[in-house]
């Protein structure tokens, strides 16, 4: 059975790319790709049994997990280059600081809005943390949960802000720790700067840096788009390990979590929409044009692997300014969060309240919670684990109990491909917005 299923496959495979030639529309192939993917993972999950699913998601996982390796390959390098390149092309020095703090603070206040729609889901599905199963897999998490708190406990404002310097850049450019991302840009903006200053001194040594770092910078574009060809097929791929691994009777169970989560997902999605809108921006034709990168967003799970086509994405179908396009992603991937930092540590922490005592729909609890979630979607920078170290940050810091973030463990990957493509999505809408608006 191993044989047939790989062959069919690599024929679902040829399909794609016999479609991805003819139409040249990577979104819609992308698409095609996700709906082919879950409807293969669950023919897998119906007709096989573990022993027959596992050898086979192996031989698939072969396109899905190279895919998102080929996109991690290409984040440092990306990140570094396209970022020194925009600084060394900047007339005035000063426009950074105008650009830092107006994606951060898109990033910031869209976070405290998706905390608000998270509590307002909590309470329209009645959501508790009474009755939760617990088993193997979520006392094994609530015993890694457990073993996180020390490493957030002893997490201060100024240590999380000293974290972002880097010491060793090349190690940085590894992708070695939580804040690589955020290090790597502080250092190519360092180098710019330089650049910028030798320019000032000596036009002629100025533009020849320039034109190094355009030239590099184009080769690394050409590498990004090798891999941007190559979606289709990883999306596909991550699809169907996906939809085969699913226990659908845990998504049962917590059913009504996986609704609310999802409902407020797509809220925030048409807040995302009507701020658009307000700026004078098609949403309609701004998610067209997205729709490729939220589809590999929500199949890999991972903003940080989605950077090299949400910077694509930004400036090559948004026509998003460089400097602002490279800003907000990276920002984006570990700051203000929607989903991991947003909507899911307010659900938890309204639906753990109770078991404490707290009435959790007092006008000073939604207020503290709305704040405190704000302000420790920045902080998760500084440690990194998304939605986990959130929730724990969050839970934490109002003194609840943390156990329920472990409960959970059996939807949480369900869950977190539409929060993680809402991360996405925010940090692209805070691009847009600043370019609109820096002009």
């Amino acid at each position: 059975m191993l044989i047939v299923n790989l062959g069919i496959f690599v024929a679902f495979l040829f399909l794609l790319s016999v479609l991805y030639k003819r139409t040249q529309k990577l979104g819609q192939t992308v698409f095609i790709g996700l709906l082919l993917g879950l409807g293969f993972g669950i023919l897998l999950q119906t007709l096989y049994d573990k022993a027959v699913i596992d050898p086979t998601l192996d031989w698939i996982n072969l396109v899905g997990n190279g895919y998102v390796r080929l996109l991690q390959m290409i984040v440092m390098p990306l990140v570094f280059v396209s970022i020194l390149s925009a600084m060394t092309r900047l007339k005035e020095a000063n426009s950074l600081g105008k650009i830092s703090f107006s994606v951060l603070s898109v990033l910031l206040v869209t976070t405290a809005i998706a905390a608000a729609i998270g509590i307002a889901m909590s309470y329209l599905f009645d959501l508790t943390a009474q009755g939760l199963v617990v088993g193997e897999r979520e006392l094994a998490a609530q015993a890694k949960v457990a073993g996180r708190v020390d490493q957030v406990s002893n997490l201060s404002v100024p240590a999380m802000l000293l974290s972002f310097i880097p010491k060793n850049p090349f190690l940085e450019l590894t992708g070695a720790n939580p804040t690589s991302i955020i290090s790597t840009v502080i250092f190519s903006g360092f180098l710019g700067f330089a650049a910028l200053s030798l320019g000032k001194e000596d036009k002629n040594l100025g533009e020849r840096i320039a034109q190094g770092v355009d030239t590099l910078n184009k080769l690394i574009m050409r590498l990004v788009r090798f891999v941007i060809r190559l979606t289709p097929y990883g999306v596909f791929a991550l699809m169907i390990k996906m939809a085969a691994t699913s226990k659908w009777a845990d998504i049962i169970n917590l059913g009504n979590f996986i609704v609310a989560s999802y409902l407020a997902i797509g809220l925030m999605f048409v807040v995302h929409g009507i701020l658009l809108f307000v700026a004078k921006i098609n949403p309609l034709d701004y998610y067209k044009k997205v729709l490729p990168t939220l589809s590999f967003a929500f199949t890999s799970r991972s903003s940080a692997a989605t950077l090299p086509l949400n910077i694509e994405t930004q400036t090559n179908k948004l026509g998003n300014d460089n400097v602002i396009a490279n800003f907000s992603a990276t920002f984006g991937a570990t700051i203000g969060q929607n989903g991991c930092a947003g909507i899911y540590p307010a659900m938890l922490a309204v639906m753990v309240a109770p078991t404490v005592g707290i009435d959790p729909f007092s006008f000073s609890y939604i207020l503290t919670l709305i704040l405190v979630v704000a302000i420790s979607s920045f902080g998760i920078a500084g440690v990194g684990g998304g939605a986990t170290f959130a929730a724990i940050v969050v839970l934490s810091t109002l003194n609840l109990p943390i156990e329920l973030v472990g409960l959970l463990i059996s939807i949480e990957p369900l869950i977190d491909m539409g929060r993680t493509a809402l991360n996405v999505n925010g940090a692209m809408v805070a691009g847009t917005l600043s370019n609109k608006w820096l002009k």
